[in-house]
């Protein structure tokens, strides 16, 4: 089977990486969010103590609206109530109190910040008692129902909200914890349900706390099977994702632009030589464990390469508030050996320069002298995580007037439209943002199509159907051992 390399590869491994469904060819035809919330109890419990100023009130007001605009909506569906807290618990409107969208929306303007302390637990005790009863439009306790409180913090608690947290999820409400700013991350761990990796979040102010009302929408969301029920336009094969779906082809063909229709491969073409260099926000905003995981995504986008000094080279830069030049490309010849550099790169902490770090790619990264090949394919990759402290619009529309085929990739407070004048066009396919770093570390654990845009995309669609097959066959397998493994403990109990 040919190997498949260069521009295609990077393009793929970059979307996988990020979990952006793709089909071969071109971008997917996505419907927007459609997908179907199951019937949940859901409860905001928002904190309006003195510390949370009225602009950032407003803030959380938007958030909790983007939330509840994904949200069906309904007596026999979601109903949403909203706990507002300071020094004391103020409910704003019941679970029962609007059975409609627009209804929750404007009470949701309404609500206006308490501005005294900080009564956490005496919060989520309300909750309990009062927000998720009967009385209040509670629905009782059922595999069906799911019970929901979403907790938005910003500070340390005048009180206790350890054994309250306790109480709340043994009674079956789902606990989510919302850190902003100088909050006590150890209170968002005592608060949330388990696993914490997804029901802890923290945002470094009000100002981007709206970032994560997509996480939200994506938790509440139940998966609408579009393909199932033959609501889709695919000409030949519907890839159903969360409340969406993708057009594929079968083998043979590849995926014609208006994402519907396929054509038949013409067959041929051939792999072409890619200069790939990463740009890596090294500034003191992504902390040590982060940045750790932003190595790994850097290696796991390495192994979908073919490594070598016909086909891809691999250049790595950090930066934060200067610019370091890891290695260059060309200087490593296979993957073990970049993959190990990469491993072994420091953290460099300090401020956020992304202008500099770009006018140094033009400068040096891609210059013969510095391993760049002519005629090679130039790739650039900048990952960020915030605002930068420099000016960067000149050095980008330079990358890309010289032909530099640019991805950004925002986490966090990264701000989007920076993201975007980075982004080669089309943007939207060229940039991605994702509101926490923990969503690399589920990179790998999905096996979606990838694009194959300049090359063979019937071979890359070979490979796409081999690993799929591999996946589903390690899936039954692991469904095998653990049957295996139930039998043997039945066994165990008999025989005691």
């Amino acid at each position: 089977m040919r190997l498949i390399s260069g521009t295609s590869l990077v393009l793929c491994g970059l979307l996988l990486l990020l979990q952006v469904p793709c089909t071969l060819g071109l971008t997917p035809q996505s419907r927007g969010h459609l997908c179907r919330t199951r019937p949940t109890d859901l409860v905001f419990v928002v904190d309006s103590s003195r510390s949370v100023r009225p602009v950032e009130f407003e803030k959380v007001k938007v958030f909790l609206s983007q939330v509840i605009e994904s949200l069906d909506v309904g007596p026999n569906a979601t109903r949403v109530g909203v706990v507002n807290y300071a020094s004391a618990v103020k409910q704003e409107f019941p679970l029962r109190a609007h059975g409609s969208k627009a209804a929750l929306l404007q009470a949701v303007r309404r609500i206006q910040p308490l501005s005294t302390g900080t009564m956490t637990g005496l919060a989520i005790q309300f909750a309990i008692t009062k927000a998720f009863g009967d009385a209040d439009g509670g629905r009782a306790r059922s595999p069906d129902i799911s019970k929901v409180a979403i907790v938005v913090t910003d500070g340390r608690p005048q009180d206790s909200v350890r054994d309250v947290s306790a109480r709340a999820r043994a009674s079956g409400i789902e606990l989510f914890a919302i850190g902003v700013g100088r909050v006590d991350k150890a209170t968002l761990r005592q608060i949330a349900s388990e696993p914490q990796e997804e029901h802890v979040d923290y945002v470094e102010s009000y100002s981007v706390i709206e970032k994560l009302s997509k996480k939200f929408q994506e938790a509440l969301c139940v998966v609408s099977d579009l393909c199932a029920t033959g609501d889709h336009d695919c000409e030949q094969v519907c890839l159903s994702s969360p409340g969406s779906y993708t057009c594929a082809c079968r083998e043979g063909f590849t995926l014609n632009s208006d994402g519907k229709t396929c054509n038949v491969c013409s067959g041929g073409g051939g792999s072409s030589a890619t200069d790939l260099v990463f740009l890596i926000d090294g500034s003191k905003s992504v902390r040590p464990e982060n940045f750790e995981l932003v190595k790994k995504f850097i290696n796991q986008i390495v192994d979908t390469l073919d490594v070598s000094d016909k086909l891809a080279q691999v250049g790595l830069v950090q930066y934060s508030s200067s610019v370091r030049q890891e290695f260059p490309l060309g200087r490593f010849h296979t993957k073990k050996d970049i993959k190990a550099a990469v491993r072994n790169m420091s953290y460099m902490e300090k401020g956020t320069m992304t202008g500099a770090a770009l006018k140094y790619l033009i400068d040096n990264s891609f210059t013969v002298s510095s391993g760049a090949r002519p005629g090679a394919q130039k790739v650039g990759i900048v990952f960020t995580d915030g605002r930068s402290q420099d000016y960067i619009n000149d050095a980008a529309k330079k990358a890309k007037d010289l032909g530099f085929k640019m991805f950004a990739v925002g986490v966090g407070n990264a701000v989007e439209d920076e993201l975007r004048e980075i982004a080669s066009e089309p943007v939207a396919e060229h940039y991605f943002y994702t509101a926490d770093f923990k969503t690399i570390n589920q990179i790998g654990k999905r096996l979606q199509k990838k694009i194959c845009v300049e090359e063979d995309p019937c071979a890359c669609e070979s490979i796409v159907k081999f690993q799929t097959k591999v996946e589903g066959l390690l899936q039954a397998l692991t469904r095998k051992l653990e049957a295996v493994s139930k039998r043997l403990a039945v066994l165990e109990n008999r025989i005691v």
